[in-house]
């Protein structure tokens, strides 16, 4: 007897069904890689038509209190100077001249290499990134804006190694007399088209001390400029009265990069809540003055022994290590309502919890303040424990994902090389804005009057 093998799922079967079996699987085949090519075409085309500055929203995961997923290397590489064009982006047509003062002004205090790598280095920051932008014009007569080089922050006491700005407002006011007698742009707009930084505690009234600051006032050559500067509150006072754009405080993005990569072996999060910098026990200093409210006092004398909280008042330089391994990062009021923690906990991912009534946040626009951090009211110190504990238990997961969003970490990083979305590009985002507000408000103006 002869027997057939059946191998294939088509022997067996009439020509007519084996036909119909061919036209099947030929129709699905081509189906399946019309499909691929379809999807490939649509992700490729959102890829090229989307803006640059699009918030991504990473997908909702698990954390627990005391530990982060993985930390992506795509996160760190964020950090990179991948994206340096300006192109395509809302300030293309801004134009900024900057004027090439003497070096007593700006280079010459490069010399001490900490100028430019402080808390107060967006001074140092911004004009170096400025330099190589594409805003930037030769050609005064253009110009949307004019930038002020002068570094008010580089001369550091010899006593307690602090920036001493004491020197600020006469410096300051010989960069305008250089400038005005020079060339006829800051008489023409009575200096009201030009930019300088206050990178310091309390802005453009140029001192470290409120009290002080208050009593100075702004300096009055500057009262019709711009000053980018880090102090900002949402009640009225005195060093905020003039034009200004809210900066964040400078950390440098390589230590970010660095202490990234040191970590992205394991991503854990073995501290709870963190906090190291000054806190005074006796909170009435020499000044005759409360630091931080009495706030710093409190949260050392309730916390400070509790084994959940990691608070260390000495200073170390390898700190940010202690960040990336913290969940949340405590960031009360020092003399003035900002810290450079608030920057430094958002580019490592620890939750900010920000203990200032009064403070302004930077880049509001961009930065999505109320998804990514926790505010908790000063008088509410002694809750902390009860309050941290409500958030783990519920929302910690979701401000976390909103955290790791690498636009967040880029709007508040400065960088020498201009980058789409960094923090300089922010300020002139903002300088964009102000510059078509007063357009429309002076065409309204022309448009009364006829």
């Amino acid at each position: 007897m002869l027997y057939i093998k059946r191998s294939s799922k088509t022997k067996g079967l009439n020509p007519k069904m084996k036909l119909r079996r061919n036209d099947k699987t030929l129709c699905y085949k081509y189906f399946r890689w019309f499909l691929w090519f379809s999807l490939f075409i649509y992700f490729f085309s959102s890829y090229l038509i989307s803006p640059f500055n699009k918030t991504i929203i990473l997908p909702k995961t698990t954390v627990s209190q005391s530990q982060t997923n993985f930390i992506s290397r795509a996160l760190i590489e964020t950090l990179s100077n991948a994206t340096d064009s300006f192109h395509g982006s809302v300030q293309r047509d801004l134009k900024i001249y900057i004027y090439e003062l003497p070096s007593e002004y700006n280079r010459d205090w490069l010399r001490n290499e900490r100028c430019s790598n402080h808390l107060f280095g967006a001074e140092v920051a911004i004009h170096e990134a400025l330099m190589r932008s594409d805003v930037r014009t030769f050609v005064p007569s253009e110009a949307d804006f004019f930038f002020v080089p002068v570094y008010v922050s580089c001369n550091f006491s010899t006593v307690n190694g602090f920036p001493a700005i004491g020197h600020a407002r006469r410096i300051l006011a010989s960069a305008v007399h250089f400038i005005s007698s020079q060339m006829p742009f800051w008489n023409r707009s009575s200096g009201s088209d030009h930019v300088f930084v206050a990178s310091h505690d309390f802005g453009a009234c140029f001192h470290t001390m409120e009290d002080v600051a208050i009593s100075d006032g702004i300096p009055s050559f500057l009262k019709k400029s711009i000053i980018l500067q880090t102090f900002g509150v949402k009640s009225r006072h005195p060093c905020q009265e003039v034009e200004n754009v809210l900066i964040p405080p400078y950390i440098s993005p390589e230590s970010v990069r660095s202490t990234l990569e040191a970590a992205a072996g394991n991503g854990e999060r073995d501290i709870w809540v963190f906090f190291r910098g000054k806190m005074e026990v006796h909170p009435k200093n020499i000044s005759g003055r409360f630091y931080s409210k009495g706030v710093r006092t409190a949260i050392w004398n309730k916390y400070n022994r509790n084994r959940k909280f990691y608070i260390k008042r000495k200073r170390f330089t390898g700190y940010q290590s202690e960040i990336v391994r913290s969940v949340f990062c405590l960031c009360p009021l020092g003399w003035a309502p900002w810290s450079p923690r608030l920057v430094e906990s958002v580019a490592l991912g620890c939750v900010p919890v920000i203990i200032a009534d009064d403070i302004r946040l930077p880049f509001p626009e961009s930065v999505p303040w109320p998804e990514i951090s926790l505010r908790v009211a000063e008088k509410d110190v002694g809750k902390l424990e009860r309050i941290l504990e409500h958030v783990s238990a519920t929302n910690l997961s979701d401000i976390q994902c909103n955290l790791w969003d690498p636009s967040n970490r880029r709007a508040l990083l400065f960088n020498r090389q201009l980058q789409v979305g960094d923090a300089t590009w922010q300020v002139l985002d903002a300088l964009s804005r102000s510059l078509r507000r007063s357009r429309v408000l002076n065409q309204s103006d022309i448009d009364t009057r006829r």
